[in-house]
């Protein structure tokens, strides 16, 4: 069995986890906190790849490798900007019909594709990653591309800010609160109906930033976001819904199986493994990884 493999495929299956890990966040929010089946998630992802896209177009000719920077806000704002209108107008409406929520966030993640579509066709657009990041290390035969190690970095930046906010922060403590007891928090001052909307945004914007470092390593299509959903609900029940740390554990391990499975046999193959894997794990710890206490979902 080669290392050198090994190790790359495992280097792989880190990014690719990182990506899903930015994506899952936003979901263990709004599921964790809402108990909102969001299917129009992914195409936060899509539009924060998007938005570097045009980032790049516009601020490249004069920022430079700047660019990058720029992106990142912009991606963030633009797709919490998307979720806040989604929530305000369309998912408010549906508290407590997690069907009907299923059924229209489907829909708006197939408008919002055409929409893509329309905007910037069928194929994928490239983003060109500026200079600094087109190296790589060399730790003996293995070859780790700094682009890579910069979407792992990114990661875990934005997964120590969401810590911080949620568990030192005094929105963290709103937020904790009406997770574990809704009807309780409300009775105690709290704008349950506010910290929706501000949770959903927040999310969104996360997935937004997660399609920054997408869109440096893989070109921006109209399905992308649809290819990561799936995976990234599966961080969430596999973490614990609502689990930040459960799904930071969750994504890697993802992340490694479906690397490691592709590199021995298929792509679709390597997702049945991943799914078969699940489906046992959720036989032996159904409330997943590192479950959070909640009355509505004790109830549920």
């Amino acid at each position: 069995m080669d290392f050198t493999f090994i190790s790359g495929q495992l280097f792989t299956g880190l990014s690719v986890g990182s990506i899903l890990l930015l994506a899952a966040l936003g979901l263990a929010l709004s599921f964790g906190l809402m108990r909102v089946i969001n299917m129009a998630h992914g195409e936060f992802l899509m539009v924060g790849g998007y938005l570097t896209y045009l980032a790049a177009q516009w601020a490249g000719p004069t920022l430079g490798d700047a660019w990058l920077w720029a992106a990142f806000p912009l991606a963030f704002l633009g797709a919490a900007l998307l979720g806040a209108v989604m929530e305000f107008t369309v998912i408010r409406r549906l508290y407590g019909r997690p069907l009907d929520t299923l059924l229209a966030t489907f829909g708006i993640s197939l408008i919002l594709q055409q929409a893509a579509r329309q905007l910037f066709g069928s194929t994928g657009v490239p983003v060109t990653a500026p200079a600094w990041l087109g190296g790589a290390l060399q730790l003996g035969d293995v070859t780790l591309p700094f682009v890579r190690l910069f979407v792992i970095a990114l990661a875990l930046i934005v997964l120590g800010g969401m810590w911080w906010l949620l568990n030192r922060s005094r929105f963290g403590m709103h937020v904790r609160a009406v997770n574990q007891n809704r009807e309780m928090a409300a009775a105690l001052g709290v704008n349950t109906r506010s910290l929706d909307l501000l949770v959903f945004a927040l999310g969104a914007g996360v997935a937004g930033v997660a399609g920054v470092g997408l869109a440096l390593i893989a070109p921006v299509n109209p399905t992308v976001g649809a290819a990561y959903i799936v995976n990234a609900f599966l961080v969430v029940v596999v973490g614990g819904v609502g689990s930040v740390l459960g799904g930071a554990v969750a994504a890697v391990l993802l992340g490694f199986v479906t690397a490691l499975a592709e590199g021995f046999t298929s792509v679709s193959l390597a997702q049945a493994i991943l799914l078969v894997l699940i489906v046992a794990f959720l036989q032996w710890k159904p409330r997943g990884l590192i479950p959070t206490k909640s009355r509505a979902l004790e109830e549920a």
